[in-house]
């Protein structure tokens, strides 16, 4: 990569992290390429340049929440073996990303559901999809700890991968609007309560 193209890319994901704060403030619709170029000091025109219009950066930021979160939650849970070991890793790193971001930015998973979940149009359709591709990790890890025999063989994925959203969105409520700040304790207690009641 030469130093051009370098620059113009480390411009660009300038651009779109400051548009993802912005969005975690304000929320999605809050994005326009002015306020964006207005937070790192670049003409409207210089934005628009590298992103396009406010719907594909509204799009990318979708896109780069979703790649954090999995950086932080997925991807280092798949080096523990299958099973229980690694759905219970990926519950801890979702619960501590929770406590140390999200409690703080919000989630734009939960934000935006809320915020698009009565207006149809691409924007809803990506967010709807990042979601479902994050639910189907996690029901493909639950299915896993049933295979090997950690999770009674009775176990519905679905209905666990309904409980553990659940409770990041309670975490986040408490931790939020309520502000106890022992509600990443409280998820704790009802991840390890929820996985005895499933073990095999």
């Amino acid at each position: 990569m030469d130093a051009k193209t370098q620059k113009s890319e480390l411009t660009r994901a300038a651009i779109v992290g400051a548009a993802l704060d912005l969005a975690s403030a304000q929320g999605l619709e809050s994005i326009s390429l002015q306020a964006v170029a207005d937070r790192i000091g670049l003409s409207k025109s210089g934005v628009f340049s590298r992103v396009g219009s406010r719907e594909a950066l509204q799009k990318a930021v979708i896109e780069e929440y979703g790649r954090r979160f999995l950086a932080d939650v997925f991807v280092p849970a798949m080096q523990k073996p299958k099973g229980l070991p690694r759905l219970d890793e990926i519950m801890q790193r979702w619960i501590v990303r929770m406590r140390d971001v999200e409690v703080h930015t919000g989630c734009l998973y939960t934000a935006g559901a809320f915020e698009l979940d009565d207006r149809e149009g691409e924007l809803r359709d990506l967010l709807h999809t990042e979601v479902m591709r994050w639910r189907a990790a996690l029901r493909r890890t639950v299915a896993q700890a049933v295979e090997v025999g950690h999770f009674k063989p009775d176990t519905d994925p679905e209905q666990v991968v309904s409980e553990l959203s659940s409770l990041a969105i309670g975490l986040l409520h408490d931790a939020r609007f309520l502000r106890d700040t022992r509600a990443a304790e409280r998820a704790v207690s009802t991840w390890q309560r929820l996985q005895q009641s499933y073990r095999a």
